[in-house]
């Protein structure tokens, strides 16, 4: 997809829980199941851990800090999820936003991931989904919500307020009225409203889970109620937007984006899923707003236009240039090639260690500046080298700062 062509991502992914998901026998979504249990082996790309480790320091931290504190699996979720977040912020508009539905499983992790993506001051709300249900464990309380994490990309992303109606003893207190805070000319002023009191809606959202007769239930396991998602939809777009859901499902996302007139994009590994969207827009009565040669489907990657630019602040390059020909190599090939040609001395400060594990690879020329992804501008540092260093300066800036410090060997 095309950089900065989204107006609001709402999705709910997986959530690390452990556990194999299988749709109802004979539902609408039979035949669909994922896998909810993550390894390093099985799910991660080492381009991936390269990428990270490379051009977001800061990410690779979040992601080892959950491996740490829970485990390797953890970890492994992580890393698949920070590669498509960072894919999502890309897509997104500057005055885009995204809802990240998550649980307790592992939402104190992904925030962290997001806070490193989108910048801490682009958190909005940590909204909290409550309903009811009765199992629970022994020995601690009944688990009674879910989690979405809101962040905007920008300052200026989207967002139309949305008032709820109080409860029936707010009502009572007030007598049907309330004090209406309104502006005239900037100035701050007080009036009697006789309409029924409504406030703005707070970031704990009370919604019932679906029930399992609902008519729009499809078997699938893990669907959402349309509701949840028409609030995020109302409340980050308007009319005539695009929503992308990269996790959909059973469609619930897209579902809701067209009961509201917006544009949407829909991406899942499951075969059926098709087929799943075509019959609840049918079911929903809406398939009638267009033409069934009006939804595009593709199992091959879309090709871009936008000559492949990134959107990242971090990576867009001041000038860009096409690597070298011949085989790409990965990290760790990198790490070994300039191990044998220069031995375990950090090129910084040109110390020799015995263990090589105190080197790290770093570019010369800072990726920010343009500098090429390969072996031609590599470089092997110690720790502080490579902190000082940064993405401030090149090899050649680094050796004249370790003489003025005195580090120099």
């Amino acid at each position: 997809m095309n950089s900065e062509s989204v107006d609001l991502i709402a999705t709910d992914p997986p959530f690390n829980k452990g556990r194999d998901f299988h749709a109802t026998p004979d539902s609408l979504a039979a035949g669909a199941k994922f896998q909810d249990r993550w390894t390093w082996e099985d799910d991660v790309q080492q381009e991936w851990v390269d990428q990270i480790k490379d051009d977001h320091p800061p990410l690779m931290e979040a992601i080892e800090s959950a491996q740490r504190a829970h485990s390797d699996g953890m970890g492994a979720f992580m890393c698949f999820m920070a590669v498509r977040l960072l894919e999502m912020r890309r897509v997104l508009k500057p005055t885009g936003s995204i809802y990240l539905h998550c649980d307790q499983t592992a939402a104190h992790y992904l925030k962290a991931c997001m806070d490193a993506i989108f910048g801490w001051r682009r958190f909005r709300n940590e909204i909290i989904w409550c309903y009811r249900k009765w199992s629970v464990e022994a020995g601690q309380f009944v688990r009674n919500h879910d989690t979405v994490l809101f962040y905007g990309k920008e300052p200026s992303s989207t967002f139309n307020i949305e008032y709820v109606e109080p409860s029936t003893g707010t009502m009572k207190r007030w007598k049907g009225k309330r004090q209406q805070a309104v502006f005239v000319d900037g100035v701050r002023q007080a009036k009697s409203s006789e309409e029924k009191a409504r406030s703005p809606c707070p970031d704990w959202w009370e919604m019932s889970i679906l029930n399992p007769n609902a008519r729009e239930r499809t078997g699938y396991p893990t669907q959402k109620p349309l509701p949840l998602y028409e609030r995020m939809i109302r409340a980050s777009s308007n009319e005539g937007d695009m929503v992308l859901d990269p996790f959909a499902g059973c469609a619930t996302t897209l579902v809701a984006a067209e009961r509201l007139k917006r544009q949407w994009v829909g991406i899942d590994i499951w075969d059926s899923a098709e087929a799943v969207v075509l019959q609840r827009l049918d079911q929903e009565g809406l398939l009638g707003n267009f033409k069934l040669s009006d939804l595009s489907f593709t199992a091959v990657p879309p090709v871009r236009t936008d000559d492949g630019l990134p959107a990242a602040p971090a990576l867009k390059l001041q000038w860009s240039q096409a690597e070298p020909p011949g085989p790409r190599q990965s990290r760790a090939d990198m790490y070994e090639a300039l191990l044998a040609r220069e031995g375990p001395k950090c090129q910084g400060c040109n110390r020799v260690f015995d263990d090589p594990r105190y080197l790290e690879l770093d570019h010369n020329v800072p990726r920010s500046d343009g500098g090429l992804n390969h072996i031609s501008n590599r470089i092997l540092l110690c720790g502080p080298c490579n902190r000082l260093k940064s993405n401030v300066f090149t090899l050649s800036g680094l050796h004249r700062e370790n003489r003025k410090r005195g580090y120099m060997r």
